[in-house]
């Protein structure tokens, strides 16, 4: 029988839970402040502690009753102990820690960036690396050479900003709600990408990136723009970003992939999730010969099947966690799982 793995994510604004048995999903439950959270443009820190404090529960709960099964089948916990808001972090850390406990079962904490890595193996449950991997979040943007389930190597990665950053940054230069990813994604499609962007970005060597002087450019854009009272599209000037941000991602990739010989791409985080992003990488992986592996658009922004996922590779390898495990609100782009 397959290990039935329950994986709970609390680390920014949702609170998850989902369970798996293998790598079938067997349910997946969000409970969401975001909402909460644009009444003031972002996160709040205390407000997000507040309701995972308030959902950890319930959203665990119908976990279990959606996946049909008690929480004295698990086989382990897994959750979510960085990187992330550390009071968030906390609530889900300590909720799994006292149902591990309870039960008797191993507790296995997870990497908020390799569990956007595992999401893929629930996409298709027959993948095996070798792969590349594009990550890119609101935090990372890198491209990995998959070795095995439990180790990566990372060819390259952001010099300063990541991608899903610099989104969210000009997304406020833009006067977009947040989260700002999906609405410059949405302005970006009514645009056509005819604003002159810098070149910088191509120039960076081997498959390394930079999103600082992007950024800047826009921001200096539009204050100009403001300050001569001039007009300007809203729509072209988010589609052109959007172009420069996202066509290098899928350019470099793909060469990766041909560099290290392998037939399969995947990728994972937050900007994953975007439309214009999912397009170009299909394009592009057609164009080169290759298989490209992408996680449901759900699954690419926080969740706890992902979780789950990542949990099942360490529960595998024997990787279980003291309940003395800490939360951690930083944690490096490492090669390794422990």
């Amino acid at each position: 029988m397959e290990p039935l793995i329950l994986g709970i994510e609390s680390s920014c604004d949702e609170t998850a839970a989902a369970v798996i048995r293998g790598r079938t999903l067997l349910s997946d439950e969000i409970i969401s402040s975001a909402a909460l959270q644009a009444q003031y443009g972002g996160v709040v820190p205390e407000l997000a502690s507040r309701a995972h404090t308030d959902a950890v529960d319930e959203v665990v709960r119908r976990a279990l009753d959606g996946a049909g099964v008690k929480k004295e089948e698990l086989s382990a916990v897994a959750v979510t102990y960085g990187a992330g808001l550390l009071g968030a972090l906390l609530v889900g850390l300590s909720f799994a820690k006292g149902l591990a406990f309870s039960l008797g079962i191993p507790l296995i904490g997870v990497d908020h960036i390799r569990g956007h890595l595992a999401a893929v193996y629930l996409e298709d449950p027959s993948l095996k690396p070798p792969f590349v991997t594009l990550l890119a979040s609101g935090g990372h943007t890198a491209i990995l050479y998959t070795e095995s389930e439990t180790q990566f190597e990372v060819l390259g990665g952001t010099l300063d900003d990541a991608a899903g950053e610099a989104f969210d940054k000009v997304a406020r230069v833009l006067s977009l709600p947040y989260p700002g990813g999906p609405h410059v994604e949405a302005l970006a499609r009514e645009g056509s990408p005819s604003v002159p962007m810098p070149k910088m970005l191509k120039g960076m060597g081997g498959y390394d990136f930079s999103y600082s002087g992007l950024k800047t450019y826009i921001i200096n854009y539009v204050h100009t723009m403001s300050e001569r009272g001039a007009s300007y599209s809203r729509a072209d000037l988010a589609c052109s970003f959007q172009h420069a941000a996202l066509d290098i991602l899928a350019e470099k990739v793909v060469e990766a992939a041909r560099e290290k010989g392998t037939d399969t791409v995947t990728a994972g985080g937050g900007v994953i999730a975007n439309g214009y992003l999912r397009d170009l990488l299909t394009a592009k992986c057609k164009e080169a010969g290759l298989r490209l592996v992408l996680p449901e658009r759900r699954r690419c922004t926080d969740n706890a099947a992902m979780i789950a996922s990542e949990g099942l590779i360490q529960y595998r390898a024997g990787n279980f966690s003291p309940l003395t495990l800490n939360a951690e609100p930083s944690i490096p782009l490492r090669r390794s799982g422990r």
